[in-house]
Parts: C-alpha cells; structure tokens; sequence
C-alpha cells in the first residue's frame, strides 16, 4: 500500500466510525412524543403506586416464573426477607423492599426494586458491542451473544441495576428486560399481570403520567407532589409515587436531570478511534516506514 492509498483507507475509516458514532447517540434520544428520535411508536412504560402496594410479592414471583430464575432461599409468601434491605440479583431481577412509614408507623410502605429502563439509558450507551440494546417501545434488553463481559454497563448505570453472574462458568450479565417477548405478543409483562391491587400499571408512558399527575392533584394529601422517574436521568420508564418523599423508600433523588449519554458521548466518541483508527495510523506509518527503510538500504548496495 502506497502512502495516498493509506490515507484514502484512513480517511474512509475515520469517516464510517464517525458516521456510526453518531448515528448511534442519535438513535439514543428521546423525541418530543416519548419515544425515540424519528419514530412514531411510544414508549411503555410502569406505573408503580406505592401508596398501593400491599408488599405481597406476587410481582416477584410472576418475574421469576416468567425468566425461568431458580427459587429463591425463602418463599415468596415469607415476610422474613422484610428484615434486610434486598438488591437485585442475577437470580431475581425484582425485589420488594419494606420501609416505614413516618405519617403513618403502623402502615408500612412497600417499593420494588427493577431496571427503571431509561429513556435514554447510560447501560446502552456505554456498551461496545450493543449487548444492551433500547427497543422502539421502550424496554432495553440483553443480547448476550454480543456481551463480551466488560461490564461497563454495570458502571453506567446510575440505578445499580446490571448484575454478573460472577460464580458462573459463563457468566452474563442479567437484568429485567420489561418481558420484551410478552409484549411482543401483545401481552403485560407478567409483574404487572400478577399484581392483585394494581400497584403496577402498564400502559404508554405518556398515559402513565397524566394518570400519575391525575392522582396527586386530586388526592394531595395522599401523595407526594413528585412523580419519580419523570426527569430524573432525563426520564425513564418506570414512574413512581409515594407518600412520602423519595429518599424515604430508597430512591436516589441526587441523580440529576441531564441523561447520562450526554455526559459520556464525547468519551464515546473517541473509542473507536483509540482502539481501531489509532492502531491502523500506527501500523500504516510503521508499514510505509518499513518500505523507506528498505529502499533506502536497496539504494545503498547500488553505490558500492
């Protein structure tokens, strides 16, 4: 390869990972309607009314049934798991927490832990390979034939979501996938299907808001005026309500408004061009050097 041939390679390279580069923080935005930049579908999305949650644990137990996760060490109808504060797991992707409740001690309020699937989701953004992927409809799922295992997703994720299976031989990573295939079947995913008080209603999240605005103005005094998920992180797709403040059943409330992609994208940006654009500059310039070399040392044994 000559030298104008290299940098024609270059060149063309450079301006494919860029257009890539870009074309992918694109299709991260989230348009005006509440779903994706340039589509007409809208995003779904939960309604979680904690002031509802009874803290049975049917959502638990539908979402372990409808992934196929091993049973857990206590049953779902024992409230001993009540006495810790739980976290997800690769084995449970959904986790009932119990927190008390300052206007009332005598009613304690139940919230659940999941993947909040955000609108524009930093787990997505910061992974390499597309192995977290944000659907049109709004659900980001798991391709793990992709996964490489860096885990970034894991770092990313201002809500601690992403867990590895660390004691596996093949580990992956596993997280709540909003039963993508269930929806795909017309269906709810099974959480909000299981849930005998309607604490966890499914619907298009513009419709989950105005029905979550719709209570707090008319019952004030039962609600806290805030509708968690909303804004924070510039929006996801599960939605809250409570009581009381966030802070008091769990949810951060220092996460800011601004998506976390915009703050990475110029990082993300030059990815590709470390790992691929600068090893190919280097190995062209290494190649041509080699050629000079040689001519030069060709030319030398002409003169003796």
């Amino acid at each position: 390869m000559n030298r104008r041939n290299f940098l024609k390679f270059a060149g063309l390279a450079g301006g494919t990972i860029a257009a890539a580069t870009a074309g992918k923080a694109l299709a991260a935005g989230t348009g005006s309607g509440g779903g994706a930049v340039g589509s007409e579908t809208e995003f779904v999305g939960m309604l979680v009314d904690t002031t509802k949650c009874i803290g049975c644990r049917s959502c638990e137990e539908a979402c372990n049934q409808a992934n196929n996760l091993p049973a857990p060490k206590e049953s779902f109808s024992s409230e001993e798991v009540f006495k810790l504060r739980r976290d997800t797991t690769p084995e449970a992707f959904t986790v009932v927490n119990r927190y008390e409740n300052p206007k009332d001690p005598s009613k304690p309020i139940f919230a659940r832990k999941q993947c909040m699937h955000c609108n524009q989701p930093g787990c997505a953004s910061a992974c390499l390979v597309r192995a977290l992927e944000k659907k049109p409809e709004g659900p980001i799922v798991y391709n793990k034939e992709r996964c490489m295992g860096c885990r970034y997703c894991m770092i990313a994720c201002p809500f601690d979501i992403p867990k590895y299976e660390y004691q596996s031989a093949t580990p992956f990573v596993k997280k709540c996938i909003f039963c993508y295939s269930r929806l795909k079947k017309g269906e709810k995913p099974a959480c909000a299907e299981a849930c005998p008080e309607g604490a966890t209603l499914f619907g298009t999240r513009r419709e989950l808001l105005e029905e979550a605005r719709r209570r707090i103005y008319t019952e004030p005094d039962r609600y806290h005026n805030k509708v968690y998920g909303e804004h924070e992180v510039g929006g996801t797709g599960w939605l809250y309500l409570s009581s009381v403040p966030f802070e008091k059943i769990g949810m951060k409330t220092n996460l800011g408004t601004t998506p976390l992609p915009e703050h990475t994208s110029g990082f993300l940006f030059g990815v590709p061009h470390v790992f691929v654009l600068w090893p190919t500059l280097l190995a062209g310039l290494a190649y041509m050097n080699r050629d000079k070399g040689d001519d030069g040392q060709g030319g030398g044994k002409g003169h003796e």
